[in-house]
């Protein structure tokens, strides 16, 4: 794919090196509101003892002083956790030039439809973090929350999508991301909110799955829709890049990773649709390039 030296999004918050902050390390500076509120209940204990008032002196002697002792009570550190910083974070400009392709071709295709296309941002993190839909790890993947309209991204899964799943490549991540923005563009739409709705009125657990499943082919779509549009105004793509977002597409398919994890497949549990149903929406929407063409019946 064809990014380098170009523009990158201003939306993101990068959490890497602390997950709590917002962005940016610890040290010489106020801990954010974030931070205040996720150790809130431990320094409430803390402060009914002379012992505790020391542990609290001692932290913040050594916060101001440059070293972040927050990182250790919170699963911070993440930094610790990458060999080469040099790599993660051209992997980070990467994504983030990735996102700004995403801003500017959902902005024209909301225009076209006479509608303001919201920019969401975007969390880099690794490790662990909290959003607006509750604690975040990077067991979860990247995902979306509509309370706080940000994508959170684990650059430490695309390792693993490239070891674990055999899916590397830089439009491979270009997918995963434009997948996420999917759902951006879907609860602009008003598109969770009913699908929320309708999962309580549906049949068992079975019947919430199969509407989830929507959900996210619909995403595939439009992750295709956006590289369409996203070729024909910045020329990305470059030979074997859409082979790598059909190949992650393929190996993140459910009943791929139920015969990988459990080495049989029960269909009701699917909650992202098979290899070739992603393969088949991600194709269809990069083929025409028209929102309607995404219509998974919801």
């Amino acid at each position: 794919m064809r990014w380098e030296d170009r523009e990158q999004s201003d939306n993101v918050e990068d959490r890497r090196r602390d997950p709590h902050s917002g962005g940016g390390g610890g040290g010489r500076g106020m801990p954010s509101m974030g931070t205040i509120m996720f150790l809130w209940p431990f320094i409430q204990r803390l402060l009914k003892t002379k012992f505790g008032w020391a542990i609290i002196g001692i932290g913040a002697v050594a916060y101001f002083s440059g070293f972040n002792p927050l990182s250790s009570v919170m699963g911070g550190g993440n930094s610790s956790k990458v060999s080469n910083p040099a790599a993660d974070d051209k992997q980070a400009k990467f994504i983030s030039t990735v996102l700004h392709d995403t801003e500017e071709v959902w902005k024209d295709i909301f225009k076209k439809h006479g509608a303001t296309y919201k920019e969401p941002k975007m969390v880099l993190y690794r490790g662990k973090t909290t959003s607006g839909c509750g604690y975040a790890s990077a067991q979860m993947g990247p995902f979306y929350c509509p309370a706080d309209q940000k994508v959170y991204v684990d650059l430490g899964f695309f390792d693993e999508l490239r070891l674990k799943h055999h899916a590397g490549g830089d439009f491979a991540q270009a997918y995963v991301l434009a997948h996420e923005i999917g759902h951006h563009i879907q609860n602009m739409e008003g598109t969770l909110s009913k699908v929320q709705k309708m999962k309580q009125q549906a049949r068992g657990k079975a019947g919430e799955n199969q509407l989830q499943v929507r959900v996210e082919l619909q995403a595939d779509c439009y992750a295709g829709v956006w590289a369409h549009h996203a070729q024909k105004r910045f020329n990305i793509l470059e030979q074997g890049d859409i082979e790598e977002a059909l190949n992650a597409a393929s190996s993140i398919g459910d009943d791929t990773l139920q015969k990988q994890a459990q080495g049989y497949v029960v269909p009701d549990a699917f909650t992202h649709g098979t290899s070739a149903q992603r393969v088949e929406w991600f194709k269809k929407g990069i083929r025409t390039g028209e929102l309607a063409s995404c219509n998974t019946g919801l």
